[in-house]
């Protein structure tokens, strides 16, 4: 991982029915605010991760944990939810420059530049404060800002992020006809590679964004399974769906491949990586 910037940065998170700065807390500690977070959360689709027949949500995803204790026990696999405020102190982007915080968003105002190396997205904010997740359901509500006359706009959301060119990312766009567009997508020391089940070498998903409204999207990563699932608006099935167990935890983040856009309401549910 990089190193964090100097200064102070922290998450939060949700303990019984305080919000507390998150030091030291473990996820034991928390079992009624991740109960909570799973009982506000849509419940996954049959194909979610770890979601066979009619089970779903956050207890059926991770055996460890009964409907009743979502959040964790001394004796059973502990949730984190971390929560990131919108502010630098909480956030690293890649260049701050491009970026500002205000209105409780998270905003990128300008495009990025292709990096150095392999092919990936452009410009990114990564959440370098609290633990590190593995398995973990990201939800947020995200906008595009590009004008809507630009096909290729996109936002993207990262998860499992390790390094620079080590992490999983979704890309969602009004344009799902080319290889890059509108799909799951992980950057292993190589050019991004495309894993979702919808892509049929023409067409992926139906888009998942068209228009600049803000959209909520929930994101779905199971470990030890590889299963990752992406829910757009609180529909009960996923738009996009993938299987690969390349990484197993990292960091949250968002950005853009190659466009601009602004995120909001940022809930990370997850097991400490």
């Amino acid at each position: 991982m990089q190193p964090r910037p100097p200064g102070l940065r922290r998450a939060l998170v949700v303990a019984a029915a305080a919000v507390l700065p998150l030091t030291a807390i473990p996820a034991t500690a928390i079992p009624a605010a991740a109960s909570a977070e799973a009982a506000s959360a849509p419940e996954a689709g049959p194909t979610s991760p770890g979601s066979p027949g009619k089970e779903g949500g956050l207890s059926a995803q991770y055996p460890g944990a009964g409907p009743s204790d979502v959040g964790g026990s001394p004796d059973r696999s502990g949730f984190t939810i971390v929560r990131p405020e919108p502010t630098q102190r909480d956030w690293s982007p890649l260049h701050p420059d491009k970026w500002s915080f205000s209105d409780r968003q998270v905003i990128q105002a300008e495009r990025g530049d292709p990096p150095e190396g392999p092919r990936r997205p452009f410009e990114y904010a990564i959440v370098d404060a609290g633990p590190e997740l593995g398995s973990v359901r990201y939800r947020a509500t995200v906008r595009i800002d590009e004008p809507v006359t630009r096909n290729d706009r996109d936002v993207v959301l990262i998860f499992n992020y390790r390094s620079p060119t080590s992490f999983y990312y979704v890309h969602l766009s009004q344009d799902n006809t080319i290889y890059p567009h509108n799909g799951i997508f992980k950057v292993d020391d190589a050019d991004r590679e495309r894993i979702d089940d919808q892509w049929n070498g023409e067409s992926g998903a139906r888009p998942a964004i068209d228009d600049r409204e803000w959209h909520d999207v929930r994101v779905d990563h199971h470990a030890p399974s590889g299963r990752i699932a992406v829910h757009i608006d609180g529909s009960p099935k996923p738009l996009m769906t993938a299987k690969d167990t390349t990484f197993s935890g990292g960091r949250i983040g968002f950005g853009s491949f190659d466009n601009y856009g602004r995120i909001r309401d940022v809930t990370a549910v997850g097991i400490r990586d």
